[in-house]
């Protein structure tokens, strides 16, 4: 190694890494693996999380909200000083594109591991970004990225451009501040709502305009770039399934991807890697449109949520990697050494619920046991009884496959979802397989149109459980209590605990679906069998085996594998064929007495901030007119009246937070 070589060598023993969740998770564990010491921050909400676990060491940033413990700079450079770390690694997210937390580690004399701060100040303005890659000679969509940003400028850029065109924050990214504007007298309102969201979000009110392509496909480049002007890229991932421009599902490779094509686009983010003196790992952005154009699109300075598919087919280590490179190490291979394999598919576990619109939600994981098999991945920062805050994304785990191909990784995708268990926290578990179930996805037709042109209302519906379903939850209720029971009396002969003096032992149980009431007795026949009846129907079930978190049951001859899990008294959740169901006894827990839903008292959704109220008392509304503003989860949720009438009291301030159910505001009913 040359005197240059050495110079640029940076030794390092501990990291910290500056991020929570599952990426802190995976970044722990790769560099524990490399014998690294490893230091976790973590918030008063993230205390007793996997990720401050796992760590050989952690410090307590502050407070729950992420302004007073994840985005506060300060403080973790303090966590930096009282553990002694010697780097720090940002993850994804928080302050991963943050320039000036780069200049604060390095002023510090701390290695941050990403890219130096010029770049991820360059690339974290996508105006500056496109005349930058323009100037390069990275094709690059029409548009407009000027400075002037008065509403008669931006205007004219829009009609030079055409409709429809994108409308986007200049700053950030993570879908914010973005909006498609079809024709121009929808320009105006989009401009309002683009630049207030990102004001919100990113601090700044800098727009840029950009030519929409219809259908097109988002294709991203994972490039890795050394400190000795090394650049390679690892193929590409196809990022096209996307849900308020987030991104839902992704894959490697992209389905129509040609060996001439890669080529053209692999070339194209090594060069623009190269025009901004890039270090690190990276990831180079593209739009490819019907006739194989591509467009960039923007550069991610960091880590991206989906690396693992990439990981998947190549056998590399991007975060070892990342580590080695900020070290003063050269890239390992050359672009020639890139060998791929196989294909690999990523979806994304949400805490959100796909019949209201996706809202994220909160509350108590009772049962985490995630997916197992050949192919499979797992990436997870969380754990059975961690409580799900909304100071935080609802991301909770992604479940990745590989397959010698693509129909492979599908189905082993399918399977690793339906055999994931979590239970009491809502999910889009289902909704994620009956993505993968498409035809369309199975054909490889994935544009970023496939939420509006493949997803129907029944594909967000959740199914209801028919009667079968209803009596295997009260057989297992009716079980699990009698069990309970005997536990607590140990003088109660095995013998007995089916039974009863006054004869056959009948328990009721009562149900709510769907509205409805649904009453059901369980009586033993025997050991093993057992007669439920309800209104209209009957059945014998066959219990064969009943463990702590599975069930086996015959019902009629065939046998079904029940995952189960029952936290509380009258209270089960169970899993079937991936499907899972909530039942809740209403003999143990009696419906309240206070029904809100239609009526003229508005609650909160879930935990959140109220931003601000959009009506004041007095207000006459219509049903659906936007009452309120919640911020969770790092996303703005409007609050929609019920029904039509006066708005008669408004019982919170803005900027309060509230909890799930909160009453917010009265609306009296009536013109």
């Amino acid at each position: 190694m040359s005197y240059i070589d050495q110079q640029r060598m940076r030794d390092f023993k501990s990291i910290l890494v500056a991020n929570r969740g599952e990426i802190a998770v995976r970044i722990i564990k790769t560099a524990r693996s490399l014998s690294f010491r490893t230091i976790a921050v973590h918030s008063e909400a993230d205390a007793n999380a996997p990720h401050a676990q796992l760590a050989d060491d952690s410090a307590l940033l502050g407070p729950s909200s992420v302004d007073e413990s994840y985005l506060h700079i300060e403080r973790i450079l303090q966590a930096a000083r009282q553990t002694g770390a010697e780097a720090v690694h940002p993850g994804y997210g928080f302050l991963s594109e943050n320039a000036e937390f780069a200049r604060a580690c390095e002023q510090a004399e701390l290695v941050f591991i990403g890219p130096g701060a010029g770049a991820i100040e360059l690339m974290g303005n996508k105006a500056e970004a496109k005349r930058h890659m323009t100037a390069a000679g990275i094709p690059c969509l029409p548009g407009y990225s000027a400075a002037d940003q008065s509403d008669a400028t931006l205007l004219s850029a829009a009609e030079e451009i055409g409709f429809p065109l994108m409308v986007k924050a200049a700053a950030g990214g993570g879908g914010h501040g973005i909006r498609l504007v079809e024709k121009a007298e929808d320009f105006p309102a989009a401009l309002r709502a683009a630049r207030a969201e990102a004001l919100k979000a990113f601090g700044s009110c800098e727009l840029i305009l950009e030519k929409a392509i219809k259908r097109p496909r988002h294709i991203e480049f994972q490039v890795l770039a050394d400190q000795h002007g090394n650049v390679i890229h690892l193929g590409e991932r196809e990022c096209s399934i996307q849900r308020r421009n987030q991104k839902v599902v992704e894959e490697t490779p992209c389905p129509l991807m040609t060996g001439e094509l890669r080529a053209q686009m692999g070339a194209a983010a090594v060069e623009a890697t190269l025009s901004v003196n890039y270090q690190n790992a990276g990831t180079i952005e593209f739009l490819l449109d019907e006739e194989e154009n591509f467009y960039f699109l923007e550069m991610n300075t960091r880590l991206q949520v989906e690396h693992p598919i990439t990981e998947m087919i190549t056998g590399l280590d991007l975060v070892a990697c990342q580590i080695q490179i900020a070290k003063g190490f050269p890239l390992p291979l050359t672009q020639d050494d890139v060998a791929c394999s196989g294909h690999a598919i990523e979806a994304r576990l949400y805490a959100e619920d796909p019949v209201r619109d996706f809202l994220p939600c909160t509350g108590t994981i009772d049962l985490w046991r995630p997916a197992r098999g050949s192919g499979i991945r797992v990436d997870s920062g969380i754990q059975t009884g961690q409580e799900i805050t909304p100071f935080y994304d609802p991301m909770l785990a992604k479940v990745i496959a590989w397959g010698e191909n693509r129909e492979i990784a599908r189905l082993r995708l399918i399977k690793a979802l339906k055999q994931t268990r979590i239970f009491g926290i809502v999910t889009n578990k289902s909704f994620l397989t009956r993505i993968l179930d498409k035809q369309a996805f199975a054909r490889g037709a994935t544009t970023t149109a496939f939420f509006a042109e493949e997803l129907k209302a029944r594909d967000l519906a959740k199914p209801h459980p028919d009667f079968e379903l209803t009596a295997i939850a009260a057989l297992l209720q009716y079980n699990l209590e009698r069990r309970c029971a005997f536990e607590a009396s140990v003088r109660v002969s095995p013998e007995l605990l089916n039974w009863s003096s006054g004869g056959r032992l009948v328990t009721h149980y009562v149900y709510l679906s769907d509205g409805a009431r649904v009453e059901l007795n369980v009586s033993p026949e025997d050991e093993t069998d057992y007669q439920v009846r309800g209104a209209d129907h009957s059945l014998t079930v066959k219990l064969l085996n009943l463990t702590g978190e599975v069930a086996h049951v015959s019902i009629g001859g065939r046998r079904r594998v029940v995952d189960y899990s029952a936290t509380s008294a009258g209270l089960i959740d169970i899993s079937v064929e991936g499907e899972s169901f909530r039942f809740q006894n209403q003999i143990a827990f009696p419906t309240s007495a206070k029904e809100t839903g239609g009526s003229g008292c508005i609650v909160s959704p879930m935990h959140g901030t109220l931003l601000e109220f959009l009506v004041e008392s007095g207000d006459l509304v219509k049903v659906g007119t936007r009452l309120a503003i919640l911020e969770a989860m790092k996303i703005q949720h409007d609050i929609v009246a019920e029904i039509a009438g006066t708005v008669h009291a408004i019982h919170v301030a803005a900027g309060t937070q509230v909890a799930a159910d909160d009453p917010l505001l009265d609306i009296l009913p009536g013109a």
